[in-house]
């Protein structure tokens, strides 16, 4: 026993100890520095932007947008989305894993009772005046006892496979807080895309509008000859062109509405009223960036492929150990009597100390090719976690070039916009005095409708790509307590 106890107490866990990879050594995302994005004064959405490296995000970031029902939409999917709700019941079903897994830490104790009633014979020996007879005995017998088995970790399999399993419990930790990341860019994009689709639906009846009255007065013009048939068919092919433009965008937002009702955990009949307006959202205008060191550590994603590539490390250890011996411990007593009245009265009791070991002698190669495939998959989940980290980075540089275009873009199309609506109200003028024809007129309305739809599309993309790069930088979850409390000691 002496020898077991030494065992157990300088056992060492086999396999690699893992270490937590090195930040990437980089300084900054984009291959030139950030600088403010352009202003478009007199545009909503066209504030300048400006980016604070090393700043952290905050927790509710997507405060900084101004909309009360935009706060309140998010706070409500957080609380009923089914996605979210399910990532979470999934990280308590590893965490409650883990906590069973700990207990081979500990002895098994087990009590048991047996009571049995049993028959015996013994043959009498013969005699001359007797012949050979049998004599029967029959008695109960009552044996509680207690046994204690114990599996010393010499090797360290055991803490190999809670170190597994654990790196397991903080995958799906991520993959809940990815998806607690995603519901709430989903919405903030949603809500986003809802509003723009209800400017272009609102532009485009205005421009029906103004395209039937035309139609009409160019009908009144051709039945008193001061219009051409060629001039009237051209305005109502344009009318008929802007109106078929109009179901579409119909239908997409209804669509949008319906998501956002169920990004809200409601059915798509129970859809929010709130009713987005981008003229009502204020752009961000200082946009934090964190240290390119720290977003390995913020990034959900890069955090769930390190606690993969964690397990893959254990289990390497888990496979070597397996080749190893092992050994147990068993104990058992109790007290064995006739009758249920006896059980634990002197001369009754019985004890037992036993201990086993086994080692594996062969197994066909099975153990040794499952110790390369531990080591393969570690190698595998380590390129997935470098694959992991250079897809966040790329995915904060993009949304950062992003972000410095859309503001070109809606200085760009704001421009157009203007100048298409000089040139309208010009063809307009023109046209009642009869200086223009129709056909120049047509065209300036097509110009007019297409460059306020740019227009709509391009504030749209500076909200949402504002979103997305919050979203990349991490999305601050590491500021929500419901997310970084522990339920249990680490």
């Amino acid at each position: 026993m002496a020898v077991m106890t030494s065992l157990m107490l300088a056992g060492c866990a086999v396999g690699p100890d893992f270490t937590k990879p090195a930040a990437p050594k980089v300084d900054r995302y984009t291959a030139r520095p950030l600088a403010p994005t352009v202003a478009t004064p007199g545009v909503a959405g066209g504030q300048a932007q400006r980016f604070a490296d090393g700043h952290d995000i905050a927790a509710d970031w997507w405060t900084l947008f101004h909309s009360k029902p935009l706060n309140e939409l998010i706070e409500h999917s957080l609380a009923r989305n089914p996605d979210l709700k399910a990532a979470q019941a999934a990280l308590s079903v590893a965490r409650e894993t883990l906590l069973a897994q700990r207990g081979v830490y500990y002895p098994g104790v087990a009590a048991g009772f047996s009571a049995n009633r049993e028959k015996q014979s013994t043959l009498l020996a013969p005699t001359p005046n007797y012949p050979v007879v049998s004599s029967e005995f029959q008695y109960n017998l009552f044996t509680p006892q207690v046994s204690v088995s114990y599996v010393p970790d010499v090797f360290g399999l055991n803490r190999r496979t809670v170190e597994s399993v654990k790196a397991q419990e903080q995958q799906v930790r991520f993959q809940m807080i990815a998806a607690y990341n995603t519901l709430v860019a989903n919405v903030v994009v949603a809500a986003i895309q809802q509003g723009a689709l209800q400017a272009e639906v609102d532009a485009t009846r205005q421009l029906i509008g103004a395209n039937g009255d035309m139609a009409r007065i160019l009908r009144y013009q051709f039945a008193k000859g001061y219009a051409s048939r060629l001039d009237l068919a051209a305005q109502e092919s344009q009318l008929a062109q802007v109106t078929a433009t109009l179901p579409p965008l119909r239908k997409a937002l209804a669509q949008q509405r319906d998501l956002l009702a169920v990004l809200a955990g409601r059915f798509p009949n129970q859809a929010p009223a709130e009713q987005f307006d981008l003229a009502s959202l204020r752009l961000p205008q200082e946009l934090p960036v964190s240290l390119p060191s720290t977003l390995v550590a913020q990034r959900p994603d890069v955090r769930e492929a390190r606690a993969n590539l964690h397990a893959a490390s254990a289990q390497i250890g888990i496979a070597i150990a397996n080749r190893l011996p092992n050994i147990e411990l068993t104990a058992n007593t109790g007290s064995t009597a006739l009758a249920l009245s006896k059980v634990f009265t002197a001369g009754t009791g019985f004890w037992g100390l036993g201990a086993a070991a086994t080692a594996p002698l062969f197994e066909g190669g099975k153990l040794l090719h499952a110790e390369r495939a531990a080591k393969a998959a570690y190698v595998q989940a380590a390129e997935q976690y470098r694959s992991t980290v250079l897809s966040a980075f790329q995915n904060v540089a993009d949304t950062l070039t992003a972000l410095e275009q859309d503001a070109a873009g809606l200085k760009a199309a704001a421009a157009a916009a203007d100048a298409a609506k000089v040139t309208l109200d010009l063809s307009q003028r023109q046209a009642r005095d009869g200086y223009a024809s129709y056909l120049a007129l047509l065209s300036a309305e097509q110009a007019y409708q297409q460059a306020r739809i740019n227009l709509i599309q391009a504030q749209a993309n500076r909200y949402a790509d504002t979103a997305a790069l919050f979203q990349a930088l991490g999305g601050g979850w590491w500021h929500r307590a419901e997310l970084t409390k522990e339920e249990y000691a680490r």
